[in-house]
């Protein structure tokens, strides 16, 4: 078992499931969707005194923000806006660019930019002042988490355990 943001290929790698945030790109894999987790965009309350608090998805000329690398692609993804049930994306000047999810935030709590981040992620950094939610108004879209594993392979015992207890762990969460 492991954890870390690296894309990896379940069957070439050995592995039996992996978790993945995002819809799910493999069409040889059975994925079973575990949860919709709901995303917000934050700035540290230093970033908003230096820079102002961000009042328009569509008005942040002045803004900078945290560019996360995506394992899929090894692009940046731009920040996301649902407007109106339309998303729409904003590429921001870029203070740096991240490939993990710990210093995606580390980043975000010494002031670099804005980044967006499942809201479960964030409850500690919330009740302690450190970081802030900015737009309310125009969430980015929510992000589907799924297990995958090998379509017509048998399942261990373990996995399936895993697999249950997963779900259970989702489905408990407040997300």
């Amino acid at each position: 078992m492991s954890e870390g943001d690296r894309f990896v290929d379940l069957v070439r790698e050995g592995f039996d499931c992996v978790l993945r945030a995002g819809e799910p790109q493999v069409s040889d894999m059975v994925a079973r969707r575990l949860a919709l987790l709901e995303e917000v965009t934050v700035a540290s309350p230093d970033y908003i005194k230096r820079f102002g608090r961000p009042k328009r998805w569509d008005a942040l000329g002045g803004h900078r923000m945290i560019g996360f690398r995506s394992s899929a692609t090894g692009g940046v993804l731009p920040l996301e806006f649902m407007v109106g049930g339309v998303r729409k994306t904003a590429m921001l000047p870029m203070t740096l660019s991240v490939n993990g999810a710990e210093s995606y935030r580390a980043a975000a709590r010494l002031g670099f930019g804005l980044i967006q981040v499942p809201r479960y992620a964030l409850e500690e950094d919330f009740s302690r002042g450190v970081l802030v939610p900015v737009l309310e108004d125009t969430p980015p879209s929510p992000t589907p988490v799924s297990l995958l594993y090998p379509q017509g392979r048998q399942l261990s015992p373990r996995v399936r355990v895993f697999i249950d207890w997963a779900s259970k762990i989702f489905a408990l969460q407040k997300l």
